[in-house]
């Protein structure tokens, strides 16, 4: 399928709400074919300087209009994709476009991967002081904490070429465990350092009692 495409060295993902703010012509344009025709547009993500991967988004509403045709726009997530071709101009457009595969979405998580991340998230937040509001199971969706628990821009891109729920799950918790892991390490150190008076009070420089030839 072709897409217009909008490059950013942002990671989006289905579902999300998605807020940019336009300048450049070529964007000016995008957006008003959009409303104008309906069609949605790809942001594949530049990373590694390149393009292979993104998001298909929609156009969900005009926020503001300035006086120089700058606009405040919002769009939703709607599905992951792989970069097949890329061009600069597609005909007769001032914005890039190119040929996208989607990447089919396999809802195959059990119950069992959803409560065992849920309660690694709860873990992380307990230990970091934040508060954590529950989340129900059934309305629980990751794409909605994906950001909110540490992950790199480069482990969100990889869950961005993931088809499989279940593989991300798995993803994710392995990260929260790693996480959880050091955070109680750097807890236990600050403890040790607040039980020792010794370590404590010691200065390092002074050598009065050492027999320095």
């Amino acid at each position: 399928m072709q897409l217009p495409l909008f490059p950013l060295k942002s990671i989006f993902f289905p579902g999300e709400t998605v807020p940019l703010h336009i300048f450049e012509e070529r964007y000016k344009q995008l957006i008003q074919d959009c409303r104008e025709e309906a069609i949605t547009f790809g942001i594949p993500v530049f990373i590694y300087d390149q393009i292979a991967y993104g998001t298909e988004v929609q156009l969900v509403e005009v926020v503001n209009t300035y006086e120089g045709g700058e606009m405040d726009v919002v769009c939703v997530g709607r599905q992951a994709f792989k970069v097949i071709s890329f061009q600069n101009h597609l005909p007769g457009k001032l914005y890039a476009g190119g040929e996208v595969e989607f990447i089919e979405d396999v809802h195959d998580a059990t119950r069992q991967m959803k409560v065992g991340v849920l309660d690694k998230i709860k873990e992380l937040y307990e230990l970091m002081d934040v508060p954590f509001k529950t989340i129900p199971i059934d309305k629980f969706n990751m794409y909605g904490v994906i950001h909110k628990i540490g992950l790199s821009y480069e482990q969100e891109y990889q869950l961005l070429q993931m088809s499989k729920e279940s593989e991300r799950f798995s993803y994710i918790k392995s990260h929260l465990s790693t996480t959880i892991g050091v955070l109680k390490a750097v807890d236990r150190t600050k403890g040790a350092i607040k039980m020792n008076g010794d370590f404590k009070n010691f200065d390092p420089l002074d050598f009065k009692d050492f027999n320095i030839r």
